[in-house]
């Protein structure tokens, strides 16, 4: 096992990270029935909300007497930093688990967050000098945006800050925030073979993004460490997507010596999978192995719920809400930012969608290891 793997102890609900720390812009969220982003449109005084959520989240503010700290910003002197969050992603739910990491550490920093999705390059360009002319300073990049080295070139050139969350490019950025995409793929891999199977087939993510890449090699690897052979067959193409998860299982399921296992590179593809193996009444663990990547609340919330990779969604655009803000102090000092490559641990989560190949699962809660 690797110094970046663990194995965690499955839970149905996540516990609070926060423990009794002050609340968060999530707390407000969920005592007034909205989403973090309404919260947060209330709190900078944008008007497009309206008049009845506006005073749901006023209420819940006074209620829990939450108080963005603006005024030690307004005594120190300083601007309110702007960051904008632009995205392209397909896969839902982890969306969700990023744009709460954003929210809560830029709520918790008062910094003023935007989030604009941003779908082609064409838009992308109007868009960054839009939001620079605006006065935004920071820019944080998802998948795919974090791959395209024209959103972070023309970033950098306008005189941004450009942070790429996933395993991206830093060059052209001022960071990024990752994790070791291809040893966690390798470990996952290990995994399954270690239950005993050797006939194990991946679904390949989204093939524009580095993260596919570097996952598929971490399986190929595996495979090949463990001296099997890898089948062309056995590998199937997807989109990170759930509908692509169902496409890519449903050829798999269908080969003349189907797999005994699948790896699916997120849990969008790997819930697919479930479902498909359903569809055609395989039982999952006892009949078919499914593992994925990423450990969103999707992971947890199918029956049986996933094995999987969990990438801390949260804690690195977190992280790329602080990078910004440590960069921004910098710049009139230095008249620039220097460039920063965070990398953070991941962990395997064992849960109840894998067993040894054909053998009812003996699923226990193993200890964590680190």
């Amino acid at each position: 096992m690797s110094a970046s793997e663990s194995v965690a102890r499955p839970t149905r609900k996540r516990a609070s990270r926060r423990g009794n720390a002050a609340p968060t812009i999530a707390d407000v969220a969920s005592e007034a029935r909205c989403s973090p982003m309404t919260v947060s449109r209330v709190i900078n005084g944008e008007t497009n909300v309206r008049d009845g959520t506006r005073e749901q989240v006023l209420s819940a503010i006074e209620k829990l007497n939450y108080i963005p700290n603006r005024a030690a910003r307004s005594l120190a002197g300083g601007a309110q930093l702007r960051i904008a969050l632009l995205f392209d992603n397909p896969s839902a739910s982890y969306l969700s688990e990023f744009l709460m990491g954003a929210l809560e550490e830029a709520s918790r920093r008062d910094i003023h967050l935007l989030v604009q999705s941003c779908e082609t390059v064409p838009e992308s360009d109007a868009l960054i000098r839009k939001l620079i002319d605006g006065g935004v300073e920071g820019f944080i990049l998802p998948p795919p945006l974090c791959d395209d080295q024209r959103v972070l070139d023309q970033i950098k050139g306008s005189g941004g800050i450009a942070i790429a969350v996933g395993p991206g490019r830093a060059d052209g950025s001022h960071g990024a925030v990752l994790i070791d995409e291809y040893q966690a793929a390798y470990d996952m891999t290990r995994h399954i073979i270690g239950l005993g199977h050797e006939r194990i087939a991946f679904i390949v993510g989204n093939p524009e993004q580095v993260a596919s890449e570097r996952r598929l090699q971490g399986y190929r690897a595996a495979m090949t460490d463990a001296r099997l052979d890898v089948d062309d067959n056995l590998v199937s193409q997807g989109q990170f997507t759930y509908r692509s998860g169902m496409v890519a299982a449903e050829r798999l399921l269908a080969l003349t010596e189907r797999p005994t296992a699948i790896f699916a590179s997120n849990d969008d593809m790997a819930a697919a999978t479930v479902a498909m193996a359903h569809r055609r009444h395989l039982d999952v663990p006892n009949d078919i192995t499914v593992c994925g990547f990423d450990d969103t609340e999707l992971a947890s919330s199918i029956w049986p719920e996933l094995t999987t990779v969990r990438q801390p969604i949260r804690e690195m655009t977190a992280q790329a809400v602080s990078m910004i803000s440590r960069i921004s102090k910098q710049k009139p000092r230095t008249g620039r930012g220097s460039a920063e490559q965070v990398t953070l641990p991941y962990k395997l989560i064992r849960r109840n969608s894998d067993a040894g190949p054909g053998l009812v699962s003996s699923f226990k809660k193993p200890a964590e290891n680190t």
